[in-house]
């Protein structure tokens, strides 16, 4: 098996893993920012346990920068998402990261410094009207629902092509950026706690009963297996295949919605339609990839 097979297997599983959080969002009774704080919580505590610290203290000051800011932007892309399926649903709010791969179409060549593909544009930019009929016949409390989660998307576009800058150069360990980019977002969720306690003092913040079991699932199941995962399969694919193969996450995390909580009777046939056009462009993008290559290089000029 190829490293670069190995790395979509890697994906492709850990979308399928991803599929589950937007129901155990939907499970947990935590409001959106408890709700992320104990999951990196959780998350940056365990790694803490089992990561030796040398690979800590070797990182140096300039690269735990570069990593604890890209940690930021993971943990407000969290809230976010979880945001959106507390305002709308978690149908919605998995289906909103389906615009994750039109962002990463043009962060990823501005980041990385590198040319746009315009046909990656042109996949990202056709899964929009998929998106325009999944909150076609929604009221406008999911349509903020749905704003918040592209807001989410744009974010995880702009993280996730930083990783891939670091990730082709020197990086350090998995499990250290794992660490470092997790232990950012418990930060920044740290920070936005108490002001969001002043605003609503009833806001719980301790989980109660299954609360603990479905949080436990949510960090070591759905966030450090496959974050460690996802990083460890950019090390042979490109930020933009990454992402859109991460649109493959709405499918599932309908399909799981509806199943657990019969969220289908809330949408119209149009959101499903909208389902079809996102699976169309992911499974789309290896042909018309290997046809824009194949131009290109018969357009080359001989050595």
């Amino acid at each position: 098996m190829s490293d670069k097979l190995r790395a979509y297997l890697y994906l492709h599983f850990c979308v399928f893993i991803w599929g589950f959080t937007a129901v155990l969002g939907k499970l947990i009774s935590l409001q959106a920012l408890p709700l992320v704080w104990w999951r990196v919580l959780l998350c940056s505590a365990t790694l803490a346990l089992i990561l030796p610290r040398k690979q800590i203290f070797a990182l140096g000051w300039p690269m735990f920068r570069r990593l604890f800011g890209i940690g930021i932007l993971v943990g407000i892309h969290w809230l976010c998402f979880y945001g959106a399926i507390k305002i709308a649903n978690a149908s919605i709010a998995v289906a909103s990261m389906a615009t994750t791969s039109f962002f990463s179409a043009l962060t990823e060549p501005l980041l990385l410094k590198q040319k746009i593909k315009w046909y990656e544009l042109a996949l990202g930019i056709f899964i929009l009207p998929g998106m325009a009929l999944v909150v076609g016949n929604i009221d406008w409390t999911m349509r903020v629902g749905f704003a918040v989660g592209i807001l989410g998307a744009f974010l995880a576009a702009v993280f996730t092509a930083l990783n891939k800058k670091i990730i082709d150069s020197h990086p350090p360990p998995p499990m250290v950026i794992s660490f470092v980019e997790l232990f950012a977002g418990l930060a920044v969720t740290s920070l936005a706690l108490p002001f969001a306690l002043a605003r609503a003092p009833e806001l719980t913040v301790l989980p109660a009963g299954f609360d603990w079991l479905w949080l436990l699932v949510l960090a070591w199941v759905c966030t450090l297996l496959p974050y460690y995962l996802t990083l460890q399969a950019m090390r042979y694919i490109s930020a933009f295949s990454t992402n859109l193969t991460i649109n493959l996450e709405p499918v599932y995390g309908v399909l799981l919605a509806a199943l657990v909580f019969r969220e289908d009777k809330d949408l119209s046939p149009g959101f499903y339609v909208g389902v079809v056009i996102i699976l169309i462009a992911v499974f789309g993008h290896p042909l018309v990839k290997k046809i824009f290559e194949k131009n290109e290089a018969a357009g080359s000029p001989a050595p």
